[in-house]
């Protein structure tokens, strides 16, 4: 296991690939659209200076974006003892500092971490989690969550929701807007909206790129620090059943590689394009950790 951890990218190249990555999609949109309008300078100098604004206002409140979205509270250990001791021992199992909890009042099973860094962490779990979990999963779960922070995964997966769901809403306002003024219609406004939403679907992709070995790496992490690679299995296997019958229905697509499973099944033509493995094939390999460590106690 420590191997495969051991090759992950550096995270911090990783984050600055990623903003440079939508820096340049930003700067092809520009383009794209300065062609058609006849400025090419001045749009791609714009969509920069948007690119720049976005970048900043994501880095430093990207993770409120999410939270406030979902509804998320902030709570103290008097709230739920329960869920500050699991959260505080695995935090020390980690070697990191204990991130704020948040509670989302929705009986839909998830949880998330976001955050700049680890100092400025919040894991969020939902109240269906807390309600279908016994102690040794919820645990595992929350040290999926401590993987992402501990590899600096929170910052690039809420800056990459932050900017898709920009996007998204961009390209749903300049269809709005092209059907209901009629002066907006024409080649080049159709051209416009067509550019938008591909380049909402690019970062979207962006998303699947940095999303589904990262959650590999997070449940591998989760064995690591709490020795329970069978308990995040089963956890798993609870939290897929749950929401195969009853998804999220209120939340934005473009934040769904943020959870620990993918919350929004059948709500969204991009749900074709999964954020997260399969479940059964992560499922799969805790269960082959669980065998190679059970072998190895017993050589």
């Amino acid at each position: 296991m420590d191997e495969i951890l051991g090759g992950l990218m550096n995270p911090t190249l990783r984050t600055i690939g990623l903003f440079a990555l939508l820096t340049l999609l930003f700067i092809f949109v520009g383009y794209i659209i300065g062609y058609l309008y006849g400025d090419t300078v001045s749009s791609i100098l714009f969509f920069l200076i948007i690119a720049f604004i976005i970048n900043l206002f994501s880095y430093f409140f990207s993770a409120k974006i999410v939270l406030w979205s979902y509804h998320a509270k902030i709570i103290s250990e008097n709230d739920n003892p329960r869920i500050f001791r699991i959260v505080s021992t695995v935090a020390q199992k980690a070697k990191i500092p204990v991130p704020k909890i948040a509670i989302i009042d929705t009986q839909v099973p998830n949880a998330f971490a976001t955050g700049r860094n680890k100092k400025n962490a919040v894991v969020a779990v939902t109240t269906g989690i807390l309600n279908i979990l016994n102690d040794d999963e919820l645990e595992a779960v929350i040290g999926h969550e401590m993987g992402h922070i501990k590899d600096r995964d929170i910052l690039v997966m809420t800056v990459a929701a932050t900017i898709a769901g920009a996007l998204s809403f961009a390209a749903r306002m300049s269809v709005f807007q092209a059907m209901f003024s009629g002066r907006d219609r024409n080649n080049n406004s159709i051209i416009t909206i067509i550019v938008l939403a591909l380049a909402a679907f690019a970062a979207f992709l962006i998303q699947l790129a940095i999303s589904r070995q990262r959650e590999f790496k997070a449940d591998m992490q989760s064995a690591k620090i709490t020795g329970k690679p069978l308990a995040l299995a089963n956890a798993l296997r609870k939290l897929e059943e749950n929401i195969s019958r009853r998804p999220l229905k209120n939340g934005n697509p473009s934040t769904a590689s943020l959870f620990i499973v993918n919350p929004f099944r059948g709500l969204s033509f991009l749900n074709l394009f999964s954020t997260h493995p399969p479940t059964h094939e992560r499922i799969k390999r805790l269960e082959e950790i669980a065998r190679k460590d059970t072998l190895e106690s017993f050589s």
